[in-house]
């Protein structure tokens, strides 16, 4: 066994970072069980021309571009949904989920919307997006915003994506505030929440501002990072066990390095909780033929991990990161909202 298929056979649950149908069906048979969906996913979907008579339908009806865009957004999660549904039901809930990303403009700082409002809007958008769904998961920013509409809801019964988060500090709010939450429930049958760590950023992050790490740490800063709060992670719940498991999500694991195998995250941190794995990074697994095996409890030698917690200033990467992702968050989801109105223009043309 080996490619995508081994991968899956070292405990590690493989999310597609996508929900175009054709991935899906292309890599289902190989054992991926989940995906998730962000702005800039829809956008690259719809700019493939197979969603026209969709927007059309949607155009036809009155909608304006924001309401077409979040239309056929869950519209495109609904039936990745159904492609997972059947994984879904047979882990009672622990595997087989999609995840729909709340609204990234509430992050927008030209907006620049006070917190209190930032926070009530995450909650009422997660309990409207959420609302009927089993297998969805909602997608929050560990922003202040985001991180303050967690508790709530948690509290509400919301399967939780917690997201943009680069640091142990991020994490840890994040996890305990979910965790009020889910204690203020009747029962924890269905509780279910995950963490997405972003790991690539930070080793682009460290070779811009710390060019003078050595060799043997420059490009590990991700990598320790993410382990390290997959531990604690492991750690924490194993001390307040739950039905279903709350997991780690190992995220951003394409290689932005051109000198670094495409499959150098994917294979650091095999063997446990869930891979977010873009279409690319999927397709060099599935080519490589490796057999993979269960790194993720492995960590460098002490002397690199005592370099990297000397030199890096997580404080400042946090929010370096933060700010940069909080941009990224806002400006695709802008760049949607132009592709909509274009497409409004082409398509009535058209008719």
């Amino acid at each position: 066994m080996a490619g995508v298929a081994s991968l899956v056979q070292t405990g590690t649950k493989v999310w597609l970072d996508s929900i175009d149908p054709q991935l899906i069906a292309r890599y289902r048979p190989m054992g991926i069980s989940g995906a998730t969906s962000n702005p800039l996913i829809i956008a690259e979907l719809i700019e493939t021309g197979r969603f026209d008579n969709h927007l059309m339908e949607l155009m036809e009806k009155g909608h304006d571009d924001g309401s077409v865009a979040w239309a056929l957004t869950d519209h495109m999660v609904k039936e990745a949904q159904k492609a997972f549904s059947p994984v879904w039901d047979a882990t009672h809930g622990d595997n087989g989920y999609v995840s729909f990303e709340l609204d990234p403009l509430l992050e927008d700082p030209l907006r620049n919307l006070a917190l209190d409002r930032r926070t009530q809007a995450y909650i009422e958008l997660g309990l409207q997006w959420s609302a009927g769904h089993t297998n969805r998961m909602i997608k929050v920013p560990a922003t202040p915003a985001g991180i303050a509409a967690l508790e709530e809801l948690a509290f509400r019964g919301v399967t939780l994506n917690v997201t943009l988060i680069f640091s142990p500090r991020q994490y840890r709010a994040a996890r305990e505030a979910v965790w009020r939450g889910a204690q203020r429930r009747s029962s924890l049958d269905r509780f279910k929440s995950v963490y997405s760590i972003f790991i690539s950023r930070l080793d682009v992050y460290t070779q811009k501002h710390l060019p003078h790490l050595s060799a043997a740490a420059q490009g590990l800063v991700g990598i320790v990072n993410a382990k390290r709060l997959w531990q604690d992670n492991q750690e924490f719940w194993k001390a307040h066990p739950t039905p279903l498991k709350q997991e780690i999500i190992f995220a951003s694991t394409g290689t932005k390095t051109a000198s670094d195998p495409p499959d150098k995250y994917v294979e650091a941190l095999a063997g446990s909780d869930i891979q977010t794995n873009p279409p690319a990074t999927l397709a060099a697994v599935e080519s490589s033929g490796k057999t993979y095996r269960r790194t993720v409890p492995q960590m460098p030698a002490p002397a690199v991990l005592a370099e990297i917690d000397r030199q890096v200033d997580m404080v400042k990467l946090e929010q370096a990161l933060l700010e940069e992702g909080v941009a990224k968050f806002a400006d695709p989801h802008k760049a949607l909202l132009e592709l909509v109105a274009r497409k409004r223009q082409t398509l009535t043309a058209a008719q």
